[in-house]
């Protein structure tokens, strides 16, 4: 699909903001569709800002940025910036209640798993948790004798427990947890609405300015009455009660339909 435009000034800027899987691009294999990138780069073009927004760690999301042609990001669910390709935040989560969850997961013998680092590798003392959740794009090691309580900074906990022993767990209250399958749930930060707004405020936009795409129930923190809020035809029920509008899936056109439809492109 063959996208036309012409360069001029733009007096109506906006701040596009785009989730990668399932919106940007397939799940797991972070394919972006050839429609999808001639859309963004027209965009580029035309002068309008675009980013990404992903629960995605930074180290991560930042190649599927470059595999599109944008350099700013809001990562780690709203608590890593980096702005022209220059990663300028990056918050773990709170140190303490990660290590109380653990705790209790110790005591449970539920199999667990942690991010210390800006990377795609988790680290586990129990070989079971190996057994129990799906191979990915992650990188998982199993280090017998690693010590939770020593580790400065955790930016991610995953548990391999379906949904009724999470509701069981006490500690996991206090912190934000996403499920992407019944086998395990992550402990990772849920504010990328705000990430999104510590970016425009950057860069001295307006919020009435803002376009999101999601398709996630993570994404709903990010479909906010400030803005306009798009949801892929493939998202959840629960999106696009949230959304302005409903376009297309990610695989069919969905971004370059929408963008059309509000004539952001021709």
């Amino acid at each position: 699909m063959q996208i036309k435009w012409e360069v001029f000034y733009i007096l109506d800027k906006k701040y596009f903001f785009f989730d990668i899987d399932g919106t940007l691009a397939e799940y797991m294999t972070g394919i972006i569709p050839q429609d999808t990138l001639e859309t963004i780069n027209a965009l580029q073009r035309l002068g309008h800002f675009t980013a990404v927004a992903t629960g995605r760690l930074q180290a991560d999301a930042i190649n599927i940025c470059h595999s599109a042609g944008i350099t700013n990001l809001v990562s780690d669910g709203g608590y890593g910036l980096t702005i022209n390709d220059v990663l300028v935040e990056l918050t773990p989560l709170q140190n303490d209640l990660c290590k109380r969850l653990i705790d209790e997961l110790e005591d449970r013998q539920i199999p667990w798993a942690i991010s210390t680092e800006n990377s795609n590798n988790r680290f586990t003392k129990d070989a079971r948790y190996l057994e129990s959740v799906p191979k990915n794009y992650a990188t998982n090691i199993v280090l017998p004798e690693l010590d939770y309580k020593k580790e400065p900074t955790i930016y991610r906990v995953f548990i391999a427990c379906n949904s009724q022993t999470q509701n069981t767990l006490k500690s996991i209250l206090a912190l934000p947890t996403v499920r992407f399958r019944e086998e395990y749930v992550v402990i990772e930060p849920d504010d990328k609405g705000n990430g999104i707004r510590r970016m425009v405020d950057h860069f001295g936009g307006n919020y009435s300015d803002i376009v999101v795409f999601g398709d996630g129930n993570n994404d709903i923190n990010m479909f906010c009455p400030e803005w306009t809020s798009i949801a892929m035809g493939n998202a959840t029920d629960l999106l696009k009660e949230k959304a302005n509008f409903v376009t297309l899936p990610y695989n069919e056109g969905g971004i370059t339909y929408a963008c059309r439809h509000f004539k952001w492109i021709e």
